[in-house]
């Protein structure tokens, strides 16, 4: 599964595939991998010059060994691979990589925030690509802003309502939509065939939009139940 552990042929393929001259972006595709799957990996391990695939599977078991959790404590293996996994799920929903890099990163932190210099750190990336990640991301209602008065820097928050108001964009922009299709469609003649293709697209988008405006709603409810309890 992409985004699950490497095994041992893994590394043995990834070891075969820097002996080729494949990118990482290649040996990613081989192995149907996330990117950062592969160079985190070599990077771990002695670099693209020193990557040896046994060496590496030994020194990633014995890492495990020795940092084995505590009870209630996480094991950062495989919070990694579920941080993987995040991603991948997210760029299929359309986000660029970098954007779901980010958002998965604000989600499995357990404050639900970091500043741009704390993401930069995590995800080893420059500071223009977190920038635009977060534009991305505010663009569409899934973070949020907060002056942080001591540091004097702004944080990126997730919290209980992002989804919420993402969902809440989601459904003006079909109304746009509805309006837009509307109107383009009188102005054609609804009776001509682009003036009739467009009616049903803007009937289309106004049936969705409704049905999103009523199960935000209902969530709402229901959650603001849950907490009370």
């Amino acid at each position: 599964m992409p985004g699950g552990r490497l095994t041992h042929q893994d590394r043995r393929q990834i070891a075969d595939g820097l002996a080729e001259g494949l990118t990482y972006t290649e040996i990613a595709a081989r192995l149907d991998r996330p990117l950062s799957t592969v160079t985190r990996e070599v990077a771990r391990n002695g670099g693209p010059e020193g990557y040896q695939a046994d060496q590496a599977h030994e020194a990633t078991r014995e890492r495990a060994r020795r940092s084995q959790p505590a009870p209630g404590e996480r094991d950062v293996e495989a919070v990694d691979a579920v941080e993987e996994q995040f991603t991948e799920i997210m760029v299929s929903t359309g986000l660029s990589r970098m954007t779901a890099r980010v958002l998965a990163s604000l989600y499995l932190t357990d404050s639900g925030s970091l500043t741009a210099a704390e993401l930069t750190r995590r995800l080893q990336v420059s500071p223009a690509s977190v920038s635009k990640a977060i534009g991305e991301l505010e663009q569409q209602e899934m973070v949020r802003r907060e002056r942080d008065p001591r540091r004097r820097r702004d944080r990126y928050i997730i919290d209980a309502d992002a989804l919420f108001r993402a969902w809440m964009a989601g459904a003006r922009q079909n109304a746009l939509l509805a309006d837009f299709a509307r109107g383009a469609a009188e102005t054609l003649g609804a009776a001509s065939p682009a003036g009739g293709r467009l009616r049903d697209v803007g009937d289309f988008f106004d049936h969705v939009g409704q049905a999103m405006l009523q199960a935000a709603e209902q969530w709402r409810e229901a959650y603001n139940a849950k907490q009370e309890l």
